[in-house]
């Protein structure tokens, strides 16, 4: 072959390796940025929620500094109790909240007294929950055992009004001991609402009255909503997990081709003995494909952000992002065409 067809046929290789390598290349880029934009949504969707419950944290501050006054001069209180609970029912006035003053107090007239000063709560919680529709609910659960939930629910029929709140992560995560910095928190790890609300994350806010814990505010997103708001919103099957490795929300079929159980929205209406997380079935470490229990180390351990699959017939590839503020992951995983 003379030097010019050689030049020509090298030449001509090397247009069609060019050629096969760019769109791959680009593709991937594109994927990446995909899971770098979702991450973006919802951290700032987040970043947004934190500085309004901020305002609430700061208004409850001030009720607290307004103590005496707002008591010796208390307007009327449109709650009266039937034992443990408020008797107005969900839906009826949408202004009121979910009284609770559970067994465990250990003063039921300061208790009193506490919804009294902290009623004006109400039409703050009612604006916090107008502006974040994500949100759920939004609660104040206090150190003398009062919890205050908006909007209102059918309390009485799901909340065991003799435990402890103080021993749940929704209050204990934001106490001195887990939060010395006094600060925002959120609970990585789904957990059962015990309001009948399914499976939760939430994000909490420690109240101070001087150097003492008087209460943690607290705000609920479900994990459906985050899967309908934020994952369904975008073409591909993603999962998020957090550090250990637990499914936070996922696409359905992207859990299934990681070979575990099928998500569902349990709903919680036993007894509250204990807190309540998700169990460990869902996990990718448990994962039933040893393929898939080598991705989740290259992913959370060894922080890689590509894994190609070789044995698993249904799986090409995955991919991750890890949340530049939580500690948790974004896993797309790619099915065999």
């Amino acid at each position: 072959m003379s030097q010019l067809k050689w030049i020509c046929f090298f030449f001509s290789v090397g247009l069609s390796l060019f050629g096969c390598a760019t769109p791959e290349k680009e593709l991937q880029s594109k994927n990446f940025d995909k899971l770098k934009a979702l991450i973006q949504e919802m951290e700032s969707e987040g970043e947004l929620m934190a500085r309004q419950l901020d305002t609430v944290v700061q208004f409850y501050s001030y009720l607290l500094t307004k103590k005496d006054s707002i008591l010796r001069n208390p307007l009327p209180n449109p709650y009266s109790y039937q034992g443990a609970f408020s008797t107005n029912i969900p839906g009826e006035d949408p202004k009121l909240s979910s009284i609770i003053i559970l067994n465990s107090t250990p003063n039921r007239q300061k208790a009193e007294k506490e919804v009294v000063l902290t009623n004006a709560l109400d039409s703050v919680f009612m604006e916090f929950k107008k502006n974040n529709p994500l949100a759920v609910q939004i609660y104040s659960n206090s150190f003398m055992q009062v919890s205050r939930v908006y909007p209102a629910y059918d309390s009485k029929n799901i909340v065991d009004p003799d435990i402890d709140v103080t021993k749940f992560n929704f209050f204990y995560e934001a106490d001195l001991e887990h939060n010395p910095k006094k600060g925002l928190v959120w609970i990585p790890d789904p957990y059962i609402d015990p309001a009948g609300k399914g499976w939760i994350l939430s994000v909490l806010h420690p109240v101070y009255d001087g150097s003492e814990l008087f209460a943690v505010l607290g705000v609920d997103y479900t994990v459906g909503d985050i899967i309908e708001t934020f994952l369904n919103s975008v073409e591909g099957e993603f999962v998020l997990v957090n550090a250990k490795g637990d499914i936070v929300a996922g696409k359905s079929l992207g859990i299934k081709a990681l070979s575990l159980p099928p998500l569902k929205n349990h709903v919680y209406r036993e007894t509250i003995q204990s807190d309540n997380f998700r169990i460990s079935d869902f996990n990718l470490f448990n994962s039933k494909s040893r393929e898939v229990r080598r991705m989740a180390q290259d992913f959370l351990l060894q922080k890689n952000d590509r894994f190609i699959f070789e044995n698993e017939p249904n799986l090409k590839q995955a991919i991750c992002i890890p949340f530049p503020t939580m500690g948790w992951f974004l896993i797309e995983v790619f099915p065999n065409s």
